[in-house]
């Protein structure tokens, strides 16, 4: 590393993933932002740093002399799970990288470090990255391509891709490539991060553990009857309906063609209006987005229609089971293939909007922005219990992270999981500043 500690702002700073990073490298943080307050207080008690509020609100010549300005900008407008609006957001937050170039311009550091979702590249047809890779280029930086990486590569047990930016100004810039740190095949064990002594976790609820016997059920049920688990989504809403979605939309039918059919759960179709009738459906079947459904939507339904009508011996005594319970909830995701033992007791599992999502334990799912969805280990003994069953814990979450020993006191679960999933991971910033300060470090 340098022998002089380089200097460095961490913007957008969240739970200080940049900072533990190069921190860990021997540079010092001049510098933080962070628009929410209970993060920044979070960050001033792990870091004795009071981070500054609104980026937009501070004065670039204001921010001290840097060496590395750091930002995991928001990447919410950007996402394959938002609205993807980009630079037009409607809350302003993709025009927050205005505030980045802005204080690149006045402060111009050596080197940039960016990090954002992995569909940043390719959003609105790749216009918003050559936007970004001009802003910077006109700010005269060298612009290394970028890379998606994820933690997995490197036998840590999360999945989550994000790509990385990596930028030097041209007056330091010399020829010759950065090169990024090259994945690794190494095998990952998520049980290395499991901490059954961690008292601080959310215990599931009697309803869920329910949810779960009647899905183990339902998967028992299949594999006795000589089939084997679907690798398409579940929608057990579909079983028994039969009201017709080929060549329309049933938004753009008649009241009668609907009329008489079957819906949701097998239910009959009846109401005076059209809006009646459509409430009748699978809450998926009543869009009005266009006249017919797109085809990956007929594919989905024709194939769990097949499915109940090969299995009706026995789903017609199961559906009664879920009759109330949530959209969400009666709809799974087998994501673990055909050679993986057939149960849900050493399996990841994940309540999301999309529906209960089943993994195989190598790995967990990106963090999720929204507290709720926070991974399940169905086979974690409880301790001082014969329970078997937990979320995930906060510093279970940290760990794959990164970010061991993580104070998160004042903040909720729920919270903590949130900041967490809008994190940047330690462990691949840090080996990404390692590559790029070394390489330089004699120029």
């Amino acid at each position: 590393m340098p022998s002089k500690p380089l200097k460095f702002i961490d913007l957008f700073a969240g739970l200080g993933g940049f900072h533990l990073a190069l921190q860990q490298l021997g540079c010092d943080c001049v510098f933080a932002s962070e628009i929410k307050e209970d993060l920044r207080h979070l960050y001033e008690l792990n870091f004795g740093i009071s981070p500054a509020g609104d980026i937009t609100q501070i004065n670039p010549k204001e921010i001290p002399e840097h060496d590395i300005l750091c930002a995991g900008f928001p990447c919410q407008p950007f996402s394959q799970a938002g609205y993807q609006q980009g630079f037009k957001d409607s809350k302003g937050r993709g025009n927050l990288f205005d505030n980045i170039c802005a204080i690149l311009e006045v402060k111009h550091p050596r080197y940039v470090l960016l990090e954002n979702v992995s569909n940043l590249k390719g959003h609105d047809h790749g216009n918003t990255w050559k936007v970004i890779h001009k802003r910077l280029v006109d700010l005269n930086y060298h612009v290394y391509e970028p890379q998606i990486l994820s933690p997995h590569q490197w036998g840590i047990p999360q999945h989550r891709r994000r790509i990385y930016i990596v930028c030097e100004h041209n007056d330091y810039w010399k020829d010759g490539n950065f090169e990024y740190p090259t994945p690794q095949k190494q095998k990952s064990n998520i049980k290395e991060l499991i901490d059954t002594d961690d008292l601080d976790y959310l215990p599931l609820k009697q309803s869920t553990r329910l949810q779960l016997d009647v899905w183990e059920e339902f998967i028992k049920q299949t594999v006795a009857h000589g089939q084997k688990i679907p690798r398409f989504p579940i929608w057990a809403m579909e079983f028994g309906a039969n009201y017709e979605y080929l060549d329309k939309a049933p938004a753009y039918q008649s009241i009668e063609k609907l009329r008489g059919k079957k819906g949701h759960l097998g239910m009959n179709i009846d109401g005076n209006t059209l809006s009646d009738c459509l409430e009748c459906l699978p809450v998926y079947a009543r869009t009005k987005t266009a006249e017919t459904f797109p085809d990956w939507k007929k594919s989905y339904i024709s194939r769990n229609r097949e499915f109940y009508y090969n299995n009706k011996s026995w789903l017609d005594t199961w559906l009664k089971e879920i009759q109330d319970w949530e959209n969400s909830h009666i709809k799974l995701e087998w994501n673990c293939g055909d050679e993986a033992r057939p149960t849900l007791e050493d399996k990841i599992i994940q309540f999301r909007a999309s529906g209960i999502r089943v993994k195989n334990p190598t790995f967990v799912p990106a963090l999720n922005l929204v507290g709720t969805q926070i991974p399940i280990f169905p086979w974690v003994k409880l301790p001082n219990s014969d329970e078997k069953g937990r979320y995930m814990t906060r510093q279970e979450a940290a760990k794959v992270q990164g970010m061991n020993n993580l104070n998160f006191n004042g903040l909720t679960m729920g919270r903590s999981f949130e900041a967490l999933g809008n994190a940047v991971n330690v462990d691949i910033v840090k080996k990404i500043a390692y590559n790029l300060l070394t390489r330089n470090q004699n120029s």
